[in-house]
């Protein structure tokens, strides 16, 4: 296995290789891939219904003039079979910058090969490097098979924590009061 870890922001490729299967950093030409790969996603865990970004959106999301998100591509044999997409939180109680995993996807015909694993790792690898206190991320609760992975990596579920989200009115209402 070669390992090689730079920092995507200074456009530096990130490359993990082991067999036939390749990790690297997303880059504009990527936005494509992407998009595709979150909407298989969403069919995935059966929200295609709250898809409304668009290729344009991710392309300056991800690359334009403020970045507000990173992504990796997992390719075997050179075909993307795979993306995570990710941005850094911050934790006060532990006074350093965090990885938040926003979406890890493998087609389905390429999983339980250890490319999710590898991905995870990539990410891990990432965190450290860039002195991060923790990585995190959310699965949907009948995902049992990603529950599964998890629990392998002896990640624990934050059961003490209720995820909240404000989206569309709510958030506007909020936005707009005083």
């Amino acid at each position: 296995m070669r390992l090689h870890i730079a920092d995507p922001r200074n456009q530096e490729e990130t490359l993990t290789t082991a067999s036939n299967f390749n990790i690297r950093s997303a880059t504009e030409n990527d936005a494509g891939t992407i998009f595709s790969l979150i909407k298989e996603l969403a069919d995935y865990e059966r929200l295609a219904h709250e898809v409304v970004a668009t290729e344009d959106d991710i392309r300056k999301s991800l690359f334009g003039e403020r970045p507000f998100a990173e992504a990796l591509i997992g390719e075997y044999e050179q075909i993307p079979i795979s993306f995570a997409l990710f941005f850094h939180n911050f934790s006060t109680f532990v006074g350093k910058p965090g990885i938040y995993l926003e979406d890890l996807y493998v087609k389905p015909e390429y999983r339980s090969n250890g490319f999710g694993r590898k991905m995870l790792v990539h990410i891990a690898r990432l965190a450290l490097k860039r002195n991060c206190g923790r990585f995190e991320w959310s699965v949907l609760d009948w995902n049992t098979p990603a529950i599964r992975t998890y629990d392998k990596l002896n990640a624990k579920p934050m059961k003490d924590w209720i995820l909240y989200r404000l989206t569309g009115e709510a958030l506007l209402e909020l936005a707009n009061e005083g």
